[in-house]
């Protein structure tokens, strides 16, 4: 038996922030899936003994898709999507689904003990928008449903967003204390998910007993224990300090494992005080995040790193772009502007771009995780995604990826253009998006995708899965009806209208690699589209580089050159997108021509 562990003081965690917890936000922003089978209204009691029969049914502990589908009674293509999903949130990277290949992940299966926790948080709740009126609502981790729900629903998802105004909106701070209470309220379900009874005394004879649910819970834990490797699960959800599973085993972090004998196994701990010890580290940490949050309202604001910024663009403006200790980097609110981030610019492994309107933004940079939230009439290059990409409440802005998965959530006149190993993900309210393959490149994305673990010969751009127009992981309510709608897909676009991105070479000092083309193979029909383009700019080129110009020639030429791209402008909207792309071409084939001629 372990000795007991000695009971902490907020005050002794919180002042320490490597020995402060900390939900793990990937499983709670990327694991989320709205299929209502994965659901359950009371999951201890429906996934205790469905983790016993899985259990008992495999040699290795470890489960494939066929026998998720079986036990959960959803398609086959629902539970690769569960074993896809669970491969891009899990918290080590030794585990061997996160380090399967493309065509093993079946093979290899997940492990039973990660499956069930990863289904007991598919009953989890976005935090509400802190303007929400329904006090009721507000205050439980699973909110019901409040009768000032729905009229956001006829909303586009620009104006969702901005109706609850930037004040309104959940902080990072509000959503990790949201995420803390959760966990907190859930923590004795969590920790039997993963305990084993004690040899003798295990949940057969609970089961048997016929005392309440509630008793038995009690009892059940006294008779649990947790090994060392039954602990280490429970990092998928909980992490401490900041580097979480970049840093040490979730086991190492603890006082019943730290520093054990990896030639001796470690005395199982009792599932109760494991339970306890976990209960006053959470509370210290909710205390520490009260702290911190009253000194921030009363002292003065900190100084946000400041991006780097493309000084040949056009425009400027006051922007917000931070890091946070979380290991993410923020970019938020930039406007009319051109922006770049480089590897080196990176101070963690994912990206979060906030509220950035008719902006052309570059993230050519190795990272594990990206979201992209609130945008409108903007391109937003990002280099290479080895986890998941999130694109949510978006309007007319172009995302440009090579990922390993992506997902698209309750956005509007989209287009991404993709080189993505896994079916594109949406859900929610979609409206007029459209698919087209990966269509540009840097000296250094070869090498960042190799890195991050993208398979170039693998592209899925054109195999969306469309799940529920209704998430039911947002605490925003819906008009009835439209649970069981499916989300609207996407179409295709048209290779008549594909077109290459071209990444303006104005960075210096990072742009030496090998890559000097688009990595992913295009489809014959964009090929040819390619090709087409590329003779009839030849074309011109030629017959620009034979005309005898005089000076006054030129100048028509340059005006009327001018003219048509006011009129192209007027025509494809907001213009700020292709501004750069625009110039690049300008400078890179028409000047030269003209100042030679």
């Amino acid at each position: 038996m372990t000795e007991p562990t000695e009971p902490c003081t907020s005050s002794s965690l919180a002042r320490d922030p490597t020995t402060v917890i900390h939900p793990r936000r990937e499983p709670f922003e990327h694991g989320l899936l709205p299929i209502p089978r994965l659901i359950f209204s009371d999951p201890a009691q429906t996934l205790i003994p469905l983790k016993q029969k899985l259990l008992e049914s495999s040699s290795n502990q470890r489960v494939d898709s066929a026998a998720i589908s079986e036990s959960l009674q959803i398609s086959i293509e629902q539970a690769r999507l569960v074993l896809d999903t669970l491969a891009s949130v899990l918290h080590s990277d030794a585990e061997p689904l996160v380090a399967a290949k493309l065509g093993e992940i079946d093979s290899v299966g997940v492990d039973v003990h990660d499956l069930v926790l990863f289904l007991y948080i598919q009953s989890y709740k976005r935090l509400l928008p802190r303007t929400h009126k329904d006090s009721a609502a507000v205050a439980d981790v699973w909110p019901s449903t409040s009768a000032f729900d729905g009229y956001l629903s006829a909303l586009s998802p620009l104006q969702l967003v901005r109706s609850n105004s930037r004040r309104g909106m959940p902080s990072q701070v509000d959503e990790e204390a949201h995420q803390l209470s959760y966990l907190q309220k859930h923590l004795a379900n969590i920790v039997s998910l993963v305990a084993q009874p004690v040899e003798g005394e295990g949940e057969e004879s609970l089961n048997r007993s016929g005392l309440p649910m509630k008793i038995m819970e009690t009892l059940d834990c006294a008779f649990q224990v947790l090994t060392m490797d039954r602990f280490e699960h429970l990092g998928f959800l909980i992490q401490f300090g900041d580097k979480g599973s970049e840093g040490n085993s979730f086991s190492q972090s603890s006082p019943f494992f730290a520093n054990s004998d990896p030639d001796m196994p470690a005395v199982p701990v009792p599932a109760a005080q494991v339970h306890d010890w976990l209960l006053q580290n959470i509370a210290a940490a909710l205390e520490y995040i009260s702290e911190r949050t009253s000194s921030k309202e009363n002292g003065p604001a900190s100084a946000s790193d400041q991006d780097v910024a493309m000084t040949d663009a056009c425009t400027t403006s006051v922007n917000k772009v931070s890091t946070s200790t979380r290991s993410a980097s923020f970019i938020e609110g930039i406007s009319k502007s051109s922006y770049v981030k480089h590897a080196s610019d990176i101070k963690g492994s994912s990206v979060k771009v906030l509220n950035c309107h008719e902006s052309a933004i570059y993230i050519l940079a190795p990272l594990r995780y990206a979201t992209v939230y609130g945008c409108s009439d903007a391109t937003v290059v990002i280099g290479a995604v080895g986890k998941a990409v999130r694109v949510e409440h978006c309007e007319r802005v172009h995302v440009i990826v090579a990922a390993k998965r992506i997902c698209i959530a309750n956005c509007r006149e989209c287009v991404f253009f993709l080189g993505v190993n896994q079916q594109p993900l949406i859900l929610g309210d979609n409206h007029k998006l459209q698919v087209a393959p990966y269509n540009t490149f840097y000296s250094q994305l070869e090498e960042h995708m190799n890195e991050v673990g993208i398979v170039p010969t693998v592209n899925r751009w054109d195999e969306p899965l469309a799940l529920g127009m209704v998430d039911p992981h947002d605490s925003l309510s819906h008009p009835a009806g439209v649970s069981d709608v499916q989300a609207e897909s996407a179409t295709r676009v048209d290779p008549d209208q594909f077109t290459n991105f071209v990444i303006p070479n104005w960075f210096g000092a990072e742009s030496t690699g090998a890559t000097k083309g688009n990595p992913f193979m295009l489809p014959d029909a964009y090929m040819a589209s390619q090709h087409k383009n590329q003779k009839n700019l030849g074309e011109i080129r030629q017959l620009l580089r034979e005309a005898p110009l005089e000076e006054s020639r030129k100048r028509e030429l340059s005006s009327a050159l001018h003219v048509y791209f006011k009129d192209w402008l007027y025509v494809n909207g907001t213009g700020t997108r292709f501004l750069v792309s625009f110039l690049y071409f300008l400078f890179q084939f028409l000047l030269p021509i003209l100042l030679a001629a």
